[in-house]
């Protein structure tokens, strides 16, 4: 009896904990903070209050709960995205991802020698944790608001690719710490991890969708806790074969974003519901890990100092040149520079560093959560602002109202076809009447910035409108010449 009374009260705990940071969300909303950093500043000051709630979670229990969120987390924003809406954008993404990574890590390997009193290696670990704009925090923020263009789907697409750049990037700077060397095969390494992840991946998300379309189970519930099953399996047979595990998770879930297969707005729910209950446990047990006391003033001040760094030099220098090429307004370069969000992808960074027991371990962990708080925390309050100030069309999005039509149909409709007009297509900028699309195709729907728009004869698309047409499914090839394929 006394065991299942101990339980008893933890299960209790841990529940009345969940609700309040459920409700909480309603204060964050109000307040324009990102949720998942008050969670993080709550547990911490909790921990403070309550020292024996924080003894039970190690840093690498923190480490683990970390992976397996942001595989919810990851797939659920590649769903969110869908291949149809990161195709128009897949340059800058890929460009941001990659080359942005390492060149945001260079700079603030720099800065961190210049603010801090620190060995170069130290640094360079401390810029390569802080280069990452975190997945839960960029998609907590943008899913509740509504940004015209192409902006949203550079800053999901760029935080969900950018992680497995940076992991890859510490552990190697870690092997360096420890042993002194980096050699050519680091870099070849590094080369395998990512082609390794995309391909798994791609596989991982043709497995999925097939399973949903060919192998029913006996209750639809089953269906998405089987998606979730599959995704564990892509990260798990990623990081086996070597790869990036992150990667080939956010890939699968770009993949199955716009596949066609049924039960899809439950598997949607699910991943959904499933991922921002992986962002308040993240950070909460991110959280229970640092104590505030022991961060004193000149930590404050030191974090503080990079946070401002990375938030107003770093990383604009590191990604405004890199969206030259692209057809975005100056503003629109500049805002995406301006609204990197960093989160829990740091913080867990700094946890790998703090188990592989690195020279200032300890200093590292408490700087970046320091910095993560801060940024985030400034970012959140000024971002519609900035919004305003850049020119960046921004409303808020209400949030559902709780009914839905569902008509479930047996077999996959077909002639529906949702298309997003890419820059440069031959759409682009052209009236509906004049659209090069014959007399078999009707524009049903357009979709401009969150907002549906009436697909008259003399609606202008622009790039980024998502267009529904009703069609002959064979004239789908043609009709994506039309909306997402540049002019040659």
């Amino acid at each position: 009896m006394e065991e299942l009374q101990d339980f008893a009260v933890a299960l209790t705990v841990v529940s009345a904990g969940l609700w309040l940071a459920l409700m909480s969300t309603r204060v964050t909303a109000r307040l324009r903070v990102p949720a998942p950093v008050v969670f993080l500043i709550a547990a911490a000051g909790i921990s403070d209050i309550f020292p024996s709630l924080s003894a039970p979670v190690s840093t690498r229990i923190v480490e683990r709960i970390g992976v397996v969120a942001l595989i919810a987390i990851l797939f659920d924003g590649g769903l969110q995205i869908g291949w149809r809406k990161a195709q128009p954008s897949l340059r800058p993404i890929v460009v941001l991802g990659i080359v942005g990574t390492f060149v945001t890590a260079a700079l603030g390997t720099v800065a961190a020698q210049i603010i801090l009193p620190v060995s170069w290696t130290t640094a360079a670990i401390i810029g390569s944790a802080l280069a990452p704009t975190d997945p839960a925090v960029m998609f907590s923020v943008l899913a509740r608001r509504d940004i015209g263009g192409r902006v949203p789907a550079i800053l999901e697409g760029e935080a969900g690719a950018n992680d497995p750049v940076s992991i890859a990037l510490v552990v190697g700077l870690i092997a360096y710490a420890a042993s002194g060397s980096f050699g050519p095969g680091d870099v070849a390494d590094f080369v395998v991890e990512m082609a390794v992840g995309t391909g798994v991946g791609i596989a991982g998300a043709i497995m999925i969708v097939r399973a949903t379309r060919t192998s029913p189970l006996p209750r639809a519930g089953l269906i998405p806790v089987r998606t979730l099953a599959l995704a564990g399996l892509i990260y798990g047979g990623a990081t086996l074969l070597h790869g990036s595990g992150f990667l080939a998770v956010f890939v699968a879930g770009v993949w199955v974003g716009d596949a066609r297969m049924p039960f899809k707005g439950e598997v949607e729910r699910f991943h959904s519901a499933l991922a921002s209950l992986g962002e308040i446990v993240v950070f909460a047990a991110i959280g229970l890990t640092i104590h505030l006391y022991n961060i004193s003033w000149q930590m404050l001040g030191y974090g503080a100092a990079m946070a401002a760094a990375l938030v107003l030099v770093v990383r604009p220098l590191a990604v405004y040149p890199l969206l030259a090429p692209e057809k975005l307004r100056r503003g629109e370069r500049l805002f995406i520079g301006l609204t990197g969000f960093k989160g829990a992808v740091p913080i867990l960074l700094a946890a790998l560093v703090v188990l592989e027991d690195v020279p200032d371990a300890r200093l590292i962990y408490r700087l970046v959560f320091v910095v993560v708080a801060v940024s985030v925390v400034v970012q959140g309050l000024a971002l519609e602002s900035l919004a305003g100030v850049l020119r960046v069309p921004m409303t808020a999005r209400r949030g559902p109202r709780g009914f839905a039509l569902r008509i479930p149909r047996r077999d996959e409709p077909e002639g529906v076809i949702r298309l997003t007009v890419a820059p440069g297509a031959r759409a682009a900028g052209r009236r509906i009447r004049d659209l090069p699309i014959g007399e078999a195709a009707w524009v049903a729907l357009v979709v401009r910035a969150g907002r549906t728009e009436q697909p008259r004869g003399s609606l202008v698309l622009e790039p980024g409108d998502e267009v529904v047409l009703l069609s002959d499914a064979r004239d789908e090839t043609a009709l994506r010449h039309v909306f997402t394929r540049p002019r040659q």
